[in-house]
């Protein structure tokens, strides 16, 4: 094959994938007029239409979607081979993308980055933030960090972090002409700050567990968010309860500006772990990541994955 029929196939794989000539163009660092004469000139070599374009769009034709079914897993083989060359030097290297969720980010990826990433100046770390369960396959991530119980059971998961607590508070001023919810389905008769999740097709159900006794509240309120520090400030200013991490929350329980409420029903669970597909040979540079992120508790064995 010559080397310019193998650049306008990795053109045309890159299109289809992206849906765009923008993005694609961007992301192979050519011009959008010249991706579209490679793609053009793969047609006409193959005398098919392999995309379907609008003024608002690009999509792969059948003929496209076979040719991308066919390339996919071949581009993908070749990626990873000369990723795993990368063992051969003597300072790793290669490029990590990872989807998390910005908690995640700030409390567990970002240190463990800041220790990882000055002995390895060759390794690019690219982080996605996704309050959404992404597929990492799917979506061409190298992994992805979420809830030990998030974790879909064919990945490969490790651990990441110590085990995981929320924590519902409000401000003593709120609570000053309310009374203080002493069980979850006391819960309704307060406003409660509701959080959004993109895979959960709604309003988050507030989750609580006591003695082995498992309670799902569905709260109200005014006001609803798809983030955490929304709703944390939201908290601060008095507008409601909120149902936070434990560690973001006590610095101001400590200070006396947030008060903690049902702390009996809000048992610790798995915390966040590293997920990824199972993968034969791994790069470098991916396993030297998967190392530095590892969870190992203080006078414990190192985890393994499960």
């Amino acid at each position: 094959m010559k080397r310019e029929h193998l650049a306008d196939l990795s053109a045309f794989a890159t299109v289809a994938q992206e849906l765009s000539f923008t993005r694609a163009a961007g992301k192979l660092g050519m011009t959008q007029s010249s991706l579209s004469h490679a793609i053009r000139r793969l047609e006409g070599r193959l005398g098919l239409r392999l995309l379907s374009r609008t003024t608002r769009s690009v999509a792969p034709t059948d003929a496209g979607e076979r040719l991308l079914r066919t390339l996919r897993p071949a581009f993908e083989h070749i990626d990873a081979e000369i990723e795993s060359l990368t063992a051969l030097r003597e300072k790793p290297a290669g490029s990590i993308r990872i989807t998390t969720a910005e908690h995640a980010a700030q409390t567990v990826l970002l240190p463990a980055l800041e220790r990882f990433l000055p002995e390895y100046p060759d390794i690019h770390v690219e982080v996605i933030l996704d309050y959404g369960l992404t597929d990492v396959v799917a979506e061409r991530f190298d992994a992805g960090i979420r809830l030990g119980e998030q974790v879909a059971k064919d990945m490969v998961a490790v651990r990441i972090g110590p085990d995981f607590r929320m924590a519902a508070v409000a401000t003593p001023a709120y609570f000053a002409t309310r009374r203080v919810p002493r069980r979850p389905q006391e819960l309704h008769e307060h406003q409660c700050i509701n959080v959004r999740l993109p895979t959960r097709g709604g309003v988050y159900v507030w989750e609580f567990e006591k003695a082995g006794r498992e309670v799902n509240i569905r709260v109200e309120g005014q006001l609803t968010f798809n983030t955490l520090w929304m709703r944390l400030r939201a908290a601060r200013a008095g507008l409601g309860i909120a149902l936070l991490p434990e560690d973001i929350v006590q610095p101001d329980i400590d200070a006396g500006r947030l008060v903690r409420v049902l702390t009996d029903w809000c048992a610790p669970f798995p915390g966040y772990h590293l997920y990824y597909p199972n993968r034969r040979q791994m790069a470098a540079a991916f396993a030297i990541f998967v190392e530095a992120l590892r969870y190992r508790p203080r006078g414990a064995p190192a985890n393994r994955s499960r």
